[in-house]
């Protein structure tokens, strides 16, 4: 039987933690970023959490299952 490939994608994109969330980089913040406000800059610096509702979506990708 073949080895199962992890999704490319996924591998770049997300990080798993020690305790086991995980984690991606908030998208629309590597350009175009002078029409966007500070506020909503500083938010988008904050490392998100994939939710519950995608989250075995996600380790299917990443082959934690």
């Amino acid at each position: 039987m073949p080895k199962v490939k992890t999704h490319s994608r996924a591998k770049k994109t997300f990080k798993v933690t020690g305790s086991g969330r995980i984690t991606f980089r908030k998208p629309t913040r590597g350009h175009l970023l002078t029409k966007k406000s500070t506020k909503r800059k500083r938010a988008l610096r904050i490392t998100g959490q994939v939710g519950q509702a995608n989250l075995d979506f996600v380790k299917r990708l990443l082959r934690l299952k």
